[in-house]
């Protein structure tokens, strides 16, 4: 075994599910899909499992701002305590090599249980910070694929491009942390009746099986 494939096969993969849905969640499905096929092919990497369902994130509050906005040496127990969570996830996201998130198209944007995941990990002086030529990401060299769910078409030159809020909240928050290797895996056109659905669902499966054997 060579040193890159000793250190690929130490490797950590973080996988977050965030659909509200269950067993009917397309995205879930998908995602499942995929941890199976990278499993096969990288048996000894470790896989660290979140699901927002069954683990909701709270959505931040004043005092969760005023806590992340205090400097680490005037930080009491109290506001260590209100920031508990947001460190587990940074540090979640900070050991994972590889990220595979699940996230369906809820209203054209993303589910509110993604949201407030993102809103606990972008933290100035942990994800990202402020320097004379702007805010700078703190995180590099990491690999993210999100697999979504979708019920119309929103690919380019479809009819609803325009409307497609997913991909580019999506892609910016994480750019803004730093990470740039950013992958999309859409399932399009859901709830356009049976043979678009399927059409879609075998689109996404063929990405799936490509990038699962070369990520």
């Amino acid at each position: 075994m060579t040193k890159n494939s000793e250190l690929l096969s130490m490797a950590n993969t973080l996988h977050i599910d965030s659909s509200p849905r269950g067993e009917r969640s397309k995205s879930r499905q998908l995602a499942r899909e995929f941890i199976a096929q990278w499993q096969t092919l990288h048996p000894q990497d470790t896989i660290t499992y979140r699901d927002l369902r069954e683990s909701p994130i709270p959505h931040i509050t004043e005092a969760w701002v005023a806590a992340a906005f205090t400097p680490l040496e005037a930080q009491t127990a109290d506001i260590s305590d209100i920031l508990q969570l947001s460190y587990e996830l940074v540090d979640e996201l900070l050991a994972a090599n590889r990220c595979v998130f699940s996230v369906p198209m809820y209203n054209f944007s993303i589910p509110s249980a993604f949201k407030a995941y993102i809103d606990h990990i972008v933290r100035m002086g942990r994800t990202f910070t402020a320097t004379d030529e702007g805010f700078k990401g703190l995180i590099a060299g990491k690999k993210i694929v999100f697999i979504t769910a979708r019920g119309d078409e929103y690919g380019a030159g479809s009819a609803h491009a325009d409307w497609d809020a997913q991909e580019p909240a999506l892609r910016f928050a994480f750019q803004f942390i730093g990470i740039t290797d950013i992958q999309f895996i859409h399932a399009n056109g859901l709830d356009l009746g049976a043979k678009t659905r399927q059409r879609g669902l075998n689109e996404a499966r063929a990405q799936i099986q490509t990038l699962a054997a070369t990520w």
